[in-house]
C-alpha cells in the first residue's frame, strides 16, 4: 500500500467527519476552526514568537569572541563513496581555507567506492602536497566509514563535511574560534547553504527557480531555525554535512549508530539527552552543497530525512520513555508532538478546505480565505527573511545575493507545502516500509500506486471489459 493510498482513505475520514462538525457545531465555527487555528497554531505564532527571539540573539551577539591566541590541531573527516566528481573541489575548498593547513589532519574515509575516488585522491596528493591526507577504507555503510575515522583521529576538534562540497575559507578557523570562545560547548553543527555558483550555473528556468527555492529554505533552516532552537538547546540534528566536535565529548557517545539512516540526528540526541552537553550552531561557519537535481531528488531526499528523524526519536522514546510530567520538557516529545503528530491535523485541514466547496460554502468565500491564509504565511516568511538578513551581516557577499532574491518569500510558502507532502509520504512509508538508504522517488511511487489501482478496482476494469466484449458481440 503506498502513501497516497493510505491518504485518499484519509480523505474519505475528514470529510465525513467535517460533515458532522459542521451539523454538530454550526457553519461558522466549523468554518473558522477549519481554516484559521491550524496556520496559526503551526506557523504564524511560531514564526513571529521566533523573529524577536532571533533579534534578541543577534543582538546578545554584538561582542565578538576574540581571536585565537592559539591554533590547535583539528581533524577534518571526509566519508568518500562514489565521490570521483566532487572529491577534488572539495578537498580544494579545505586547502583554500584561511587555518592553517599544518594543522589539518585530513582523512578520507571509503565506504566501498566503486567509481574513481581513489584516483581522485592521487590527484589531490599531487596537487596540495602541504595537506596531510590519509586514505582508509570501511565497510558497511556511511557511520562504519565515520566511526573508522573517529577510532584514526588525534586532534583536540574533530570535524566532518561531505565530500560533495565546498568549505568557506573562514569556516574551520570561526568553529574553532567559538569552541576556544565557549568552553560549555562540546559539539556544533556549521551552516550549510546551497552553492550560490551552481544555482546560477543552472540551465533551465524552472530548475533554477527550483534550486534558488532550496537556497532559501537551506537560509532559513539554519539561520533562523537552527539559530533559534540553539537559544534552548534544541536542535535536533547537527548537520552530516558539517558538524564539529570536541573529541573528548565524542568519545563518550556509542559514536556514529548503523540502525538507522540518520546517524547525524542519533549523534546528536546522544550528546544533549544522554551526556547532557550542548548543541551548538555556528552560524559563521558556512558550507556550500550541491543543489538538489530534480523534485525526483527533492523527493527521496525528504523521505530519508523524514524516516530518519522517526526512527532515531523511536529509539530514544523506547529507551527513555518520557512521562506525562515530562510533557513540556522533554525535547523529544515536543519533536514527536509537531513534526509527526501534528503532521495529520495539518493534513485534515488542507482536506477540510476542499470539503468546504461540497457544504455549501461560497467558492468565493473559500478562495478569499486561501488567498489569506497565504499572505499570512508570506509576512511570516518576511520575519524570517528580515532575520536572515541581520545573521549575514558578516558574510556581504552572500547577504547580498541572498538580498536581492527577495521576491521569492512570494513562493516559499508553496515549495513549503510541497515539501510537507513530501515528508507526510515519508512518515507513512516510515511505518510501513522498512529502513533503507534506498527510498522510492516519485517515478517510482506513481507505478507503485497504478499496481495498487489495477488490484483495488481491477473487478471494475475486468466488468468493464466484458461490458465492451457483449455489446461487440451484438453490434455483429
Amino acid at each position: 500500500m503506498t502513501w497516497l493510498t493510505e491518504l485518499l482513505r484519509n480523505a474519505l475520514i475528514v470529510f465525513a467527519t467535517f460533515a458532522w462538525l459542521r451539523s454538530f457545531m454550526g457553519s461558522a465555527i466549523a468554518f473558522w476552526m477549519a481554516w484559521i487555528i491550524i496556520p496559526l497554531i503551526m506557523e504564524i505564532i511560531p514564526a513571529t514568537v521566533n523573529f524577536f527571539i532571533l533579534l534578541n540573539k543577534k543582538r546578545k551577539k554584538r561582542q565578538k569572541p576574540a581571536p585565537l591566541t592559539f591554533e590547535p590541531e583539528i581533524t577534518l573527516i571526509i566519508p568518500v563513496y562514489n565521490s570521483g566528481e566532487t572529491l577534488y573541489r572539495c578537498i580544494e575548498s579545505v586547502r583554500e581555507s584561511d587555518y592553517p593547513v599544518s594543522l589539518i589532519n585530513l582523512i578520507l574515509s571509503n565506504n566501498e567506492s566503486t567509481d574513481d575516488s581513489f584516483h581522485e585522491f592521487i590527484r589531490c596528493q599531487k596537487a596540495f602536497p602541504e595537506l596531510v591526507m590519509t586514505w582508509v577504507n570501511a565497510k558497511q555503510g556511511k557511520s562504519k566509514a565515520l566511526n573508522l575515522a573517529l577510532f584514526n583521529s588525534k586532534s583536540k576538534y574533530i570535524m566532518h563535511i561531505d565530500s560533495d562540497g565546498v568549505l568557506h575559507p573562514d569556516a574551520l578557523r570561526n568553529l574553532v574560534t567559538m569552541f576556544e570562545d565557549r568552553l560549555d560547548v562540546d559539539s556544533a553543527t556549521g551552516s550549510v547553504m546551497v552553492n550560490p555558483e551552481l544555482i546560477d550555473a543552472t540551465s533551465g528556468l524552472w530548475k533554477r527557480f527550483l534550486r534558488k527555492l532550496e537556497f532559501f529554505e537551506y537560509c532559513q533552516a539554519f539561520l533562523a531555525g537552527r539559530n533559534f532552537q540553539s537559544e534552548f538547546n534544541a536542535i535536533y540534528t547537527m548537520s552530516g554535512a558539517f558538524s564539529a566536535f570536541r573529541k573528548s565529548a565524542i568519545l563518550r557517545t556509542q559514536m556514529f549508530n548503523m540502525e538507522t539512516v540518520s546517524e547525524d540526528t542519533h549523534l546528536t540526541f546522544q550528546l544533549r539527552e544522554t551526556l547532557g552537553t550542548k548543541v551548538e550552531i555556528c552560524d559563521s561557519a558556512m558550507f556550500f552543497v550541491d543543489p538538489i537535481e530534480n523534485l525526483n531528488t527533492l523527493y527521496t531526499q525528504r523521505q530519508r530525512w523524514q524516516r530518519g528523524e522517526m526512527e532515531v526519536i523511536h529509539m530514544f522514546m523506547k529507551a527513555q520513555p518520557p512521562s506525562a510530567k515530562k510533557l513540556l520538557s522533554s525535547f523529544v516529545l515536543r519533536m514527536v508532538l509537531y513534526d509527526h503528530t501534528f503532521a495529520f491535523p495539518r493534513m485534515i485541514w488542507y482536506f477540510a478546505l476542499l470539503c468546504l466547496a461540497f457544504l455549501n460554502y461560497p467558492m468565493r468565500l473559500i478562495l478569499v480565505s486561501v488567498g489569506l491564509i497565504y499572505i499570512m504565511y508570506v509576512i511570516s516568511g518576511w520575519l524570517y527573511y528580515l532575520n536572515i538578513v541581520l545573521f549575514l551581516k558578516d558574510q556581504k557577499e552572500l547577504r547580498r545575493y541572498y538580498s536581492v532574491k527577495w521576491y521569492l518569500v512570494f513562493f516559499l510558502p508553496a515549495f513549503n507545502f510541497l515539501v510537507f507532502w513530501f515528508r507526510f509520504a515519508g512518515i507513512i512509508n516510515a511505518v510501513a516500509g522498512k529502513q533503507s538508504w534506498r527510498v522510492m522517488n516519485l517515478q517510482q511511487e506513481k507505478m507503485e500506486i497504478m499496481k495498487v489501482i489495477r488490484s483495488d478496482f481491477g473487478w471494475l476494469i475486468r466488468i468493464g471489459q466484458h461490458a465492451d466484449e457483449l455489446l461487440n458481440q451484438e453490434n455483429r
